[in-house]
């Protein structure tokens, strides 16, 4: 049990790595095509692998909807989410962006009260209160200047995000797992072509490759991750996700030669501490697997349903198994 424990950290560990690769080329790609035309590339990489699953077991019809407005509905909010977080890593260091988007579960665990009628006990709050202290932190408020336009992004892109795990959450009992990602993914991505449109940058060749990337990474990305779910429970290996901060600060450390400031290192330990927490009184209080709802819903999900529809049917089995 203890092996295939410390295997499944590790999976999670590569996994994380290799998202934080991706958005290491997102960044790279938003240094020479506006923020929407990257989501729109980043659209279009994944679907292929998303589709795949589908084109070899012949199930096209798990693509039907049943709640077509709340398919809309994600496909927008996936265009918010996904465009403020290419603008927020194309004007700030990954570690940095990492830091204020790495909120988002804090953030579902406060919407949930109010729009699924979800129970949220005093210590909850008090660490959804010290997470969003710990953005305040990295937002830097002053005087002449009340935040950054890139640690704002990354805030709106977080908020955006939560309410789309919020909405999948409603879409997912009465439609499938496939039907939710490849159609929020599919609208996402149109939603951003038009909004590209009028502004749109030949892409150049020697920049295919960074494109065929990005599709090859998040497939390797998903296998990792569905291993890494199948060999321990989510409440094992769910908060090594956090591990994004640091490959985030190492990935700029090599690439781009900075370092995070200390105000980012302090609010993003608060944002990471009240994480870990929100998940282990969680895990204590129910007695069994964390029903910590936000990180099962990203582990199906990803940033911006980058994740393969099999990690979804792992991390929904999961959901199921829980209390």
């Amino acid at each position: 049990m203890r092996q295939a424990r410390l295997r499944a950290i590790a999976l999670m560990i590569a996994a994380v790595a290799v998202f934080s690769g991706m958005d290491a080329l997102l960044k790279l790609l938003s240094a020479h095509y506006p923020p929407m035309e990257v989501a729109v590339l980043r659209g279009a990489a994944s679907l292929p692998f998303m589709l795949l699953p589908l084109l070899v077991t012949g199930r096209w019809r798990d693509l039907r909807v049943r709640r077509f407005p709340m398919h809309l509905l994600r496909g927008l909010l996936g265009v918010v989410a996904l465009g403020g977080f290419i603008y927020a890593v194309r004007v700030l260091s990954l570690a940095n962006a990492y830091a204020v988007f790495l909120s988002a579960p804090l953030i579902v665990t406060a919407l949930s009260v109010p729009l699924l009628k979800e129970h949220a006990d005093a210590r909850n709050w008090g660490a959804i209160l010290l997470g969003l202290a710990g953005v305040l932190t990295m937002l830097r408020p002053s005087a002449s200047a009340l935040v950054t336009w890139g640690a704002l992004a990354a805030l709106v892109a977080a908020i955006a995000y939560a309410l789309s795990i919020i909405a999948v959450r409603v879409l997912t009992r009465s439609d499938s797992t496939a039907s939710v990602v490849v159609w929020t993914v599919s609208l996402m991505t149109v939603f951003a072509a038009v909004i590209a449109a009028p502004d749109w940058v030949a892409l150049e060749s020697v920049h295919w490759r960074w494109l065929l990337a990005l599709g090859v990474l998040g497939a390797i990305g998903s296998y990792l991750l569905t291993a890494a779910f199948r060999s321990a429970p989510a409440s094992v290996v769910a908060p090594f996700e956090y591990s994004a901060l640091l490959w985030g600060i190492a990935i700029d450390r090599v690439v781009w030669h900075v370092l995070p400031s200390m105000r980012v290192c302090l609010g993003g330990g608060l944002v990471i501490a009240s994480g870990l927490y929100l998940i282990w009184h969680e895990r204590t209080r129910n007695g069994t697997v964390s029903s910590q709802q936000s990180w099962k819903w990203r582990a199906r999900q990803g940033r911006m349903s980058r994740r393969s529809p099999t990690v979804e049917d792992v991390a929904r089995k999961q959901e199921e198994d829980s209390p």
